[in-house]
């Protein structure tokens, strides 16, 4: 019962953010955070950081497996990127439009950050979640795999733009190499790209596909564990080592941290967000 109750704390935090608005930084900074601050420490790692949370499941000797803090940012770092995420009348955020090709992009000035993953991964749940201090924002999710067709850029105020790439392997588009392979090779103002993989059964045949892109591209690229809530700890565990393991010895340009996230209870939702804002240069 406890991911009901964490899932219900963090919404009202949400909702009085959004009730708000912005009268200043400093004020809504403090107060977005305050009911996370207030949660049981064990609950509140367990929604901010999930990846520290399952640290205590190691024997002491194999907890240097995991690398869990060389993203480390502080609990004002993590409020202040929520701002960023938080929409007001001055902090526009919205969808922007569509492409099926990168020559019909938007040509925008801001950083950039794109989302890929397999059909059925949970990416635009994802989105959603990283999106729900902007509930008027429009994320389609759809229980049926395949259903992003385009490249879709939304907008975070002046700070950056997010991109929903189709889902490969399943339902993917025909032109889904020709369309991303462009996109990943030639987007000038890409500053990272965000891998998702599902973290019940790991990392699979058709993630290669993206994995490959990202590594003879030389691009920067880290990878998001999706669906923690579905499974017991220890099969988490397990899956967790194992793809870290990958990234150790089968990747160059991959973030060495993983980031295991909960579009349903909201967990590593927060520390994902202050990456973002972090690697596209917001929390400078």
């Amino acid at each position: 019962m406890a991911a009901p109750r964490l899932r219900r704390a963090t919404q009202r935090l949400f909702e009085m953010s959004a009730a708000r608005g912005r009268p200043s930084r400093v004020y809504s900074t403090s107060h977005a955070f305050a009911e996370v601050l207030q949660l049981p420490k064990k609950q509140m790692t367990k929604l901010v950081y999930p990846l520290q949370e399952l640290e205590q499941y190691l024997a002491p000797d194999r907890r240097s497996d995991l690398h869990l803090r060389i993203f480390d940012p502080s609990l004002e770092d993590i409020a202040r990127a929520d701002t960023i995420f938080t929409a007001t009348a001055r902090n526009r955020i919205d969808y922007l439009s569509s492409a099926v090709r990168l020559d019909h992009a938007p040509d925008l000035p801001w950083p950039e950050v794109c989302f890929i993953g397999r059909s059925n991964v949970g990416k635009s749940s994802l989105i959603k979640a990283l999106f729900s201090l902007a509930p008027e924002v429009e994320v389609r999710v759809s229980k049926k795999p395949g259903h992003t067709k385009k490249m879709n850029f939304f907008r975070v105020g002046k700070y950056f733009t997010l991109v929903d790439m189709p889902g490969y392997g399943y339902r993917s588009p025909k032109d889904f190499v020709d369309m991303v392979e462009a996109y990943l090779k030639e987007r000038t103002n890409l500053k990272r790209t965000f891998l998702l993989v599902d973290s019940v059964v790991g990392i699979q045949k058709t993630d290669n596909i993206a994995i490959e892109m990202c590594e003879e591209f030389a691009l920067p690229y880290v990878m998001v564990l999706t669906k923690i809530d579905k499974s017991s700890k220890g099969h988490l565990l397990k899956q967790v080592l194992q793809i870290q393991k990958f990234v150790n010895t089968q990747t160059q340009g991959c973030f060495p941290q993983l980031f295991p996230v909960s579009a349903v209870t909201y967990s590593g939702i927060h520390l994902l967000r202050c990456f973002i804002a972090n690697v596209t240069g917001n929390l400078d």
